[in-house]
């Protein structure tokens, strides 16, 4: 079985087909939040540690940290985002820029190996992303586009997704540190969204035997009850062979859906986790069964 391994600098984490579902955290990111740009922008990492310290209590297994916002200094930023979060948390991270700079910075104060997100499979970014993440020894999210833009067809993304992990493998990154993003799509504008991810997922599990991630969200952008449209996608996504997702630990209809597919997976061996997570405190259970018995004196 394919797994990768990213760690912090006392912490690892597996993803892998035989493991429980791989939660990255997404909320360490400017985009669409004003306040926390602002704040980042001026140096106010507070938001960032409040942020950083619930998602790992809500179940997070990694963190992705983002600093992109505009007209900043993005890598200095970036670098002392990771510096901060690793001082706070020991999970591994993800570091997410567009910016090669700044990846180059965030993995430079690193202390571990981290999750590089990402590259895509444009010429330019394959050979600016793949070099540094053979540098630093770190395993990297594999985005399925590439000059054509993001194709409908899923066997386009597919094919986008091979040719990635044969490109990192020449340069000396094995296919188990190459995390595939199928590409999520609003649903609500392609009916057909959901059937091309759980298409893609298969292909990379049976035909590349590959991890993936996606960000979970988007598959409800633009509709209503998202939690519910999120908690199904990711449980189904699971089936199909989907490894982590990176999105939002605090909205437990989510986290509720992974920790089912993990127990049907059979990644969540005798329902441990599930009857940690769900099951009524021992006094309620107690006095739950007084009353029965009572019941059935009567």
């Amino acid at each position: 079985m394919t797994r990768t391994v990213v760690s912090s600098a006392t912490k690892e984490v597996v993803i892998g087909f035989d493991q429980p579902f791989c939660i990255i955290g997404e909320r360490i990111n400017p985009t669409g939040r004003k306040k926390l740009a602002a704040e980042m922008a001026a140096g106010d990492y507070s938001t960032v540690e409040a942020d950083a310290l619930a998602q790992v209590a809500a179940g997070a297994s990694m963190l992705d940290v983002n600093a992109g916002i505009p007209l900043a200094d993005e890598p200095a930023i970036l670098a002392e985002s990771v510096k901060l979060v690793q001082s706070l948390t020991d999970v591994p991270l993800s570091i997410d820029s567009s910016i090669v700079e700044a990846l180059a910075r965030g993995l430079e104060v690193y202390q571990g190996k981290a999750l590089v997100n990402s590259v895509t499979g444009e010429e330019e970014r394959l050979e600016s992303v793949l070099p540094l993440v053979r540098k630093y020894g770190a395993a990297v999210v594999a985005i399925s586009n590439d000059e054509t833009g993001i194709s409908e067809d899923p066997d386009v993304r597919f094919a986008v997704a091979k040719t990635i992990v044969e490109r990192a493998m020449d340069h000396g990154i094995p296919k188990e540190d190459v995390v595939v993003d199928p590409l999520v799509m609003p649903i609500g504008a392609l009916g057909n969204a959901g059937k091309q991810v759980f298409h893609i997922l298969r292909r990379l599990r049976e035909e590349l035997g590959v991890n993936s991630t996606c960000g979970a969200s988007n598959i409800s952008f633009g509709l209503p009850n998202r939690h519910a449209l999120n908690s199904t996608f990711l449980a189904m996504a699971a089936t199909a062979g989907m490894t982590s997702a990176i999105m939002n630990p605090l909205h437990e209809e989510e986290m509720s859906g992974i920790r089912a597919a993990n127990v049907m997976l059979g990644n969540d061996p005798d329902c441990r986790r599930w009857i940690t997570r769900y099951r009524e405190p021992s006094e309620a259970g107690a006095e739950g069964g007084r009353r029965e018995r009572r019941r059935r004196r009567g």
